[in-house]
């Protein structure tokens, strides 16, 4: 879903604020309803995009899988860790995605997030949230 919000922007790669809307397109996950209720919208965040990462020029195709960002390559990488560190078994969810967008403080994601009200008290209640017992995130 980063993928294709970076396409939306124009942009030549998949950052951490791509990812970012990537996780409030897909909606559904602990992370997404957390944002959401804490006021943070893909709306809101389109436009803090454009502000820190700029507008696509209009004339510019995007590839069909923009690469990804060395920020974003390394928030995936903590997102891995972080997950593998947890003992909890399954896959990387959009929870832990979004707090290795928070612990990459000079990512234009964590720069979006923190112009919206994010903080660090924030990023420790979801990932209490995320680790509770019977906690489903998708």
């Amino acid at each position: 879903m980063g993928e294709l919000e970076a396409r939306k922007l124009k942009h030549p790669t998949t950052g951490t604020e791509a990812i970012l809307m990537g996780i409030l397109v897909e909606g559904t996950s602990l992370a997404a309803k957390f944002l959401w209720a804490n006021g943070v919208t893909l709306f809101k965040v389109r436009d803090e995009s454009v502000k820190i990462v700029g507008k696509g020029d209009f004339f510019f195709f995007s590839p069909e899988h923009p690469p990804l960002t060395e920020d974003a390559q390394r928030v995936i990488d903590w997102a891995v860790d972080h997950k593998l560190k947890s003992g909890n078994s399954g896959e990387v969810t959009a929870s832990d995605l979004l707090l290795g967008i928070w612990s990459e403080t000079d990512s234009p994601g964590h720069k979006i997030l923190a112009a919206l009200g994010f903080s660090d008290e924030k990023a420790k209640e979801l990932e209490s949230l995320s680790s509770e017992p019977g906690s489903v995130d998708d």
